[in-house]
């Protein structure tokens, strides 16, 4: 049982510990990280159970951000997210590889260019959001398909890992996932067909 006392109390008893209120302490922002987990897959177009699981986050009232790196949609991008749930954003390339067959943008050097601006535009916005703490959990799909097609560097990602500000968890899901990024995870799932 706690007992209150005055503060004659305090002053008479060695025992208690005088706290000074009146000054101010400049606290430092220590982050809290999630964990990081990986999702692994042979083929593309696996993770349904992720975008389902992050659906249920949002409904339970979680903030969650889902970037989906290789997929595009009408009036899609960083400017023209989709909220679903109150609380999922969903972003996806404004132009993206799958918009397209991989015949057209070899051969139309500027669709290819504008295909990896606008995804390292997408990665631009991920890393700010990685770093302002204000989510619950971040989706980032296939980020390792645009890591393999040298349009975002797996050392800026890991350096953004190791340096984010998020209290949930941050997932990453692709096919061929560089080994630095595997000792980095917390969890790897493997899903099979």
């Amino acid at each position: 049982m706690v007992i209150s006392s005055s503060h004659i109390y305090s002053k008479n008893n060695l025992d208690v510990v005088n706290i000074n209120t009146a000054k101010k302490i400049n606290a430092k922002r220590f982050t809290h990280n999630g964990q990081i987990q990986i999702y692994q897959s042979s083929y593309r177009g696996s993770y349904t159970s992720i975008i389902r699981d992050s659906l249920r986050n949002a409904a339970l009232g979680r903030k969650v951000l889902l970037i989906q790196f290789m997929k595009g949609g009408v009036n899609q991008g960083v400017d023209n997210p989709e909220r679903l749930c109150g609380n999922l954003t969903w972003v996806r390339s404004s132009h993206s590889f799958d918009q397209y067959n991989s015949e057209a943008i070899k051969n139309n050097k500027n669709l290819k260019k504008s295909i990896h601006e606008s995804t390292l535009e997408l990665w631009n916005f991920c890393k700010k959001e990685l770093q302002s703490g204000e989510n619950d959990q971040i989706i980032l799909d296939e980020i390792f398909l645009a890591i393999d097609m040298k349009i975002i560097n797996k050392d800026d990602l890991i350096s953004t890992l190791e340096n984010r500000f998020i209290s949930g968890d941050v997932i990453l899901t692709g096919t061929d996932i560089p080994k630095d990024l595997l000792l980095m995870a917390n969890q790897i799932t493997e899903l099979r067909s």
